[in-house]
Parts: C-alpha cells; structure tokens; sequence
C-alpha cells in the first residue's frame, strides 16, 4: 500500500497516473462491447428440478413451438350486452389471423357474464423474438373499433412477458438519474463545497460505466446472462460502495490537510492509512458476491459475478484514480473551506510506525463516544433491546409472490388476471404439464383429476414414450395453494409407485415452486460461506478472535431486525403479502457484506488509535474521526438502494427497503453505540489474542512486538487551530 501511495500522490506520478487510467479506459470501452441482457430475468432453476426437466422434454413435442396470448374484454364490472358480444366476436377473427390455430381463437363468456376471453396460440419462437411487437401487435386487434366501455387487456405469458419487460425499460437510464443525482446531493451537503462533489462523482460514475462492460464480457465466456436487473442492481451497488469509499479517502485526506502543509504527503499518509481498510472491505464484498457462484439458481450466480467485478472495479478507481485526481486538483477543491496547516503541524511517528494523531475536538461524536464509555452496559443492552423489539416484525416472514403481486402498479396483465380470478377459474392462464410413460396415461390422468387443487387434466400428445397430461389448477398462478397442487401431484405420483413414479410435474407454476425451493437451498448454503468469509477477513485485519464474533453478531442483529422492520412494513403498509424469492438471499448478502465495512472503518482506526492512547480511549477518538464520515456514508448508501423503488419491481424495491433500512440501523446505532459498548465491556479482550497497550504513556507488547512508552501528543499553535477553525 505504501508504494501504491507514493505513485498516486507524487508530483508527477499522479499526472501519470490520471493518463494513464484515462487511455486505460478508454481502450476497455473500445474494445469491450456494450451489455445486450435480457430485458427480464429468466427462470433460471436447477437442471435437476422436474420442472426444468419437462422444459427439456417439450421441447421435443410437436406443440413445443406454441405460446398463447390471452385478451380478457371487460365493460366496467357490468354485463356486457349484445353490442359487446357482436364486438367481441368480430375482434376473436381478427385475432384469429395472428393465429398458428385460427380455429381455436373463439370468445368463452364468463358464468356471471360480466367478461370474455379469447386465447390466442402463437408461434412461440417468433413471440419470444419480439415480445413487445407481438404484444402491440394482439392489443391493436383486440382494440380496434370497440364500443365505448368495452376494455381488452392482454394477458397469459405474452402479456406478462411485456409487462414485465416494459417494468425494466430503461431502468439503466431511470436508475443512473436518480442515483446520480441522490448521489450529488449527499456529498454537496456532506463536503459543504459546491466543487468538489464533481471528482468523486465523476470517478465513480466512471466505474460504475466501465464495471457493466467488464462484468458482460467476463460473464459471457462462462455462459451467465446478465439481465436489466441485475445490471440495475450493479449500477446501485458499484454506486454506493465507490462513493462510500471517496468519502473514507476524501475525509481522511482532509483530515491530514488539517496537519501537513504539503499536500502530497497528506495523500500518501490518506492512502497508507485508509486504503488497507478500503481494500479489506471492499475485498469482504467481492469475496462474499463471488460465493454466489456456488448457488443452483443462475440468477444468483450471475448476480454475484457481476457484482463482485463491479465491487473491484471501484476499489481500483477509489485508490487509484481517485487520489490522484484529488492531488493534482490542489486544496482548492474544498473551497470555501480549504483546509490548510503550517510546517509545525506535521505529525510525529510514534513507535511502531504508526501515526501520531493530535486529540480530536469535543464535538458531538465525541461527546457521544465518552457518554457511551460511561455507561456502556445500559447503552449495550437498550441497543439489543431495541434490535429486539424490530426482530418481532418476522412473525409475519413469508416467501413466494403469485404473479399479479410481482409488479407495482396495475399492470394489464395484473388487472386481466383479476378479472380471469373473479369471473372464470383463477388458474385459467397458468400452464402445469405432467409428463408420464404412456402406457400409464390414463392411471395418471385420473389420478390428476382426483388431486385437490387440479381443476381439469387433459391428456395430449405423446413424443419419446412419454405423453403430456395438460392441468388447470384452480388457484391464482405462483401463489401458495398453487404450489401446495404442486406439491400434492409430485407427492401422489411419488406414492403411486411403478411406472407412475416417473411422472414429471412442470409448468409455470411448478417452475415458481422450484425457484422458491432452489433460493431457500441457496440462502442455506452461502449465508454460512459469506460469514466465514467475514470472520476470517475480520480475524487477519483486526488480528483478533474476539472482534470478528463480536462484529458479525452486530451485523447479523441489523439484518434480523431490519428484515423483521421490512416485513411489518410490506404487509402492513405497502401491501406485500410476501418476499420474493431472491430477496431474503440479497439482503443478507448486501446487509453483512456492506454492513461489515462500516465496522472495519470504525475498528481499523481504533486498533491504530489503540497502538498510542488504549482500548477504550481509543475508541472514542476512532469514533470522534469517524463518526461523521461514517454516517455520510451509511445515509448516501441507504439512500443510493431506495433508488432500486424507482422501477415497478417488487422484489428490487423490497431489496431496496431492507438494505436502506439495515444501512440507516447499522450506521446510526449498531456501529454508533453498540459497537463501542461492546469495546468498552470487553476491554483488551476484545483484540485477543493480540494484547494492545493500555494507554498512552506505557509500553505494551502490540501484535507480538514491544512498543516504546508513547509521549503525549504534541500542543498544536494557535496558528494552526486557528486554521483548522476556518477550514470547518
């Protein structure tokens, strides 16, 4: 780190430096092409699963090649009248023509007669290749010339196929613009300068440009899509830590402005000091995205890759083009309030090779550091009480969303599939298949229609030595009593023993079920990794056992609360009945990934604080230097995730909530009070094995070496206070 330094803050080795990362650049945007994901993510279940097994298998039928379209007509809520009816059956032939079976497009009316629906079987691959054409296409046929009141909305895997792609339609942009702009305006109100904003702006945004890039073209070798989501989510995440990583570096290059006069060795101790805990924090995230590649789902494996190539790519802009974009820009950058210092306020090397700090002011963090010294048990334990009370919130905990619940807002799709719920059967737009031995079709179709939950089940083609039985369940599709039919089939034929046994159940439903069952195996495998790998990154930087226990249980608290918080939150306020999927995983990931970092801030600047003053001592000071910084960052990261509420995706804005709100309890009380309570409990023991200095004036064995008595700090001119009370 200690060369890195040198060659990013000297006098002409920054200008390098900046040229060099600039023609760098853009080389890699030369020669890497632009990301062309997925509009909406895919299934992505385990090959093993029977429903991806039946996929393989149709794929063989002669029907493989068919979707449908499904156009629900509606008048209000009322009975439609002749009128509609005449229209409806004039539209049914004009969407007859757009057809593969125009014979089977005919108008069914609802018992109650208040809608009528018209499936359309489609050439499945030329809908796939332009869902949204296809799409324009079925709406215009079902809306031409219709009387006034009467409705077509579009449905079934056409219409939510186009919905959910027009969810992420310019997410990228929608999602860089209000990130870009919560981001600029965090760090105006935190830097108090109307200048310097732009170059940590301008580094990450660049980052965040190039880390797409970099993450498609390592994605695409090793055969994982990266689609609008997670793209959205990488553009968050590279966002967030980058600029949280300025504003470690930024503040503690100011910090060192207020002490050395010469800017370039203000920069060099900046980076000496605080690039180790930017590359071990920034290294615990990528390491931890990077177990997501051992996860069944492919959407979590893709999620981790390009996220954990888009965490490095900021941790090399921060510590390298950002530091010497920031010294060739001269003090300046922080008008009005440029720091400046006189020679006499250069600090003294203290033994060991650690850096003398002059004591902090008696400002509020502080204050609040030895408010929490004093008492440190009641703080303790009224913080885990309060983590407590919001961890009640998971009495409610639930998994799974049926279809109309995944997209904010009233959709066409989600409003036509209401409509299907109340006037036909709510499982009329789902598609289950069973695949049996043919010679035992008729054994597995009556056993399919005996199955609580099967509405009908029709036995079809045959191809291979299989036949396919199609089924209409009764229950909403992806919806809990659609999964528990699911459930109940496989079970059934299971139990049946024989040929039987070797029915395969799929479908659209069965495929949510086996995306449900593949993330709760996922979030069993890689949580135990991640905080492995947590633990043993904590255990080499803090050289301690104790502090990396200590840590992770504060981050696990935030997580258990902040999820307890979210989930009275969805369902109480916003209306979620449930989490998808994939949420409960990427909240963990982020919130004890990200969340560790403020902890490695906070702790690796009181070890270097502990070296000269003790534990307890210490701490305080590490909170008074860090508190703000620290708190900057926690604001403008849980801000930069709430962004992910912009688009009408339920699962991004329930990752979004939970992050935000595990960050805000994490930075404002976890690592504010509870952390250093537990400091000052555990005294020494929490650098065990390692025994630190008990205080200023003594010597101590630190890390195995024994260190020289320290002398006080030395008294700084009035000159220079002066200077420092005008820089503030």
């Amino acid at each position: 780190m200690r060369t890195l330094a040198r060659i990013v803050s000297g006098h002409r080795t920054a200008w390098a430096v900046l040229a060099a990362t600039a023609v760098a650049v853009a080389l890699l945007f030369a020669v890497l092409p632009a990301s062309e994901g997925d509009a909406a993510p895919p299934s992505g279940v385990p090959d093993t699963s029977q429903s991806a097994q039946v996929t393989d298998l149709l794929s063989r039928f002669p029907s493989a090649d068919t979707t449908v379209g499904i156009l629900v007509f509606r008048h209000g809520g009322d009975r439609l009248d002749d009128l509609d009816l005449a229209a409806i059956d004039d539209r049914a032939g004009a969407l007859a023509e757009l057809s593969t079976t125009p014979q089977a497009v005919r108008p069914q009316v609802s018992e109650d007669g208040t809608a009528a629906l018209v499936a359309v079987p489609l050439d499945a691959a030329r809908a796939d290749a332009d869902v949204a054409a296809t799409a324009a296409s079925l709406r215009d046929a079902a809306s031409a010339d219709l009387p006034a009141g009467l409705d077509a909305l579009l449905t079934g895997p056409v219409g939510f196929q186009d919905d959910i792609a027009n969810a992420f339609a310019g997410a990228d942009f929608r999602l860089l613009l209000v990130t870009v702009i919560v981001v600029a305006v965090l760090l105006i109100v935190t830097y108090r300068s109307p200048v310097l904003w732009i170059v940590p702006l301008a580094v990450v945004g660049t980052a965040d440009a190039l880390a797409g890039r970099v993450a498609a073209a390592v994605a695409e070798p090793l055969g994982i899509s990266i689609d609008a989501s997670i793209s959205g989510i990488l553009s968050v995440l590279v966002f967030g830590a980058g600029t949280n990583y300025a504003l470690l570096l930024v503040a503690r290059y100011r910090e060192e402005l207020l002490l050395q006069p010469d800017r370039h060795r203000a920069m060099r101790t900046a980076v000496t000091s605080a690039g180790p805990a930017i590359a071990a924090s920034g290294g615990t995230v990528a390491l931890s995205l990077l177990t997501l590649l051992l996860a069944s789902l492919s959407g979590n494996r893709a999620l981790g890759l390009a996220c954990a190539v888009g965490v490095v790519v900021a941790i090399v802009f921060a510590l390298v083009a950002l530091p010497a974009a920031l010294v060739v820009c001269g003090r300046g950058l922080f008008w009005p309030f440029v720091p400046r210092a006189s020679a006499s306020d250069a600090p003294d090397a203290t033994a060991g090779g650690a850096t003398h700090h002059a004591a902090p002011r008696r400002g509020f963090w502080d204050r609040l550091g030895r408010g929490v010294r004093r008492r440190p048990a009641v703080v303790a334990v009224s913080s885990v009480a309060g983590i407590a009370v919001l961890c009640l919130g998971l009495s409610g905990y639930a998994v799974g969303l049926s279809q109309t619940d995944q997209l904010l807002g009233e959709p066409d799709s989600v409003t036509a599939q209401k409509v299907i719920d109340e006037s036909f059967s709510a499982g009329l737009t789902s598609r289950t298949t069973v695949l049996v031995p043919s010679p035992v079709a008729d054994e597995a179709t009556a056993l399919a229609s005996d199955t609580e939950g099967v509405d009908t089940a029709t036995p079809g083609e045959t191809e291979g030595g299989r036949t396919r039985i199609d089924l209409q369940l009764t229950a909403e599709p992806e919806s809990d009593a659609a999964f528990a039919t699911v459930e109940r089939l496989r079970s059934g034929y299971a139990d049946a023993g024989g040929p039987l046994a070797d029915a395969l159940v799929g479908g659209s439903d069965a495929t949510a079920y086996d995306t449900k069952v593949a993330a709760q195996a996922d979030v069993d495998l890689i949580a135990p990794i991640i905080l492995a790998i947590v633990f043993a990154v904590l255990a080499l930087l803090l050289r301690s056992l104790v502090a990396p226990v200590l840590l992770i249980a504060s981050v696990l608290a935030t997580f258990f609360a902040s999820l307890g918080a979210s989930t009275w939150l969805f369902q109480n306020v916003l209306g979620f009945p449930a989490l998808d999927t994939a949420v409960t995983l990427y909240a963990f990931l982020f919130l004890v990934a990200l969340g560790v970092d403020y902890n490695i801030f906070l702790t690796t600047r009181a070890r270097e604080e502990g070296l000269v003053h003790g534990t307890r001592e210490g701490m305080v000071r590490a909170l008074a230097s860090t508190g703000a910084v620290i708190t900057s960052a926690g604001v403008l990261l849980a801000a930069v995730f709430a962004v992910l509420g912009v688009l009408p995706v339920v699962a991004l804005t329930q990752v979004g909530v939970i992050v935000c709100l595990g960050v805000l309890l994490d930075t404002l009380v976890v690592r504010t009070v509870l952390v250093p309570a537990l400091v000052f409990l555990t005294g020494d023991a929490f650098w065990w094995p390692s025994r630190r200095a008990s205080g200023g004036r003594r010597g101590g064995v630190i890390g195995g070496q024994r260190q020289a008595p320290q002398s006080p700090a030395p008294a700084r001119s009035a000159d220079a206070s002066a200077a420092t009370n005008r820089s503030r």
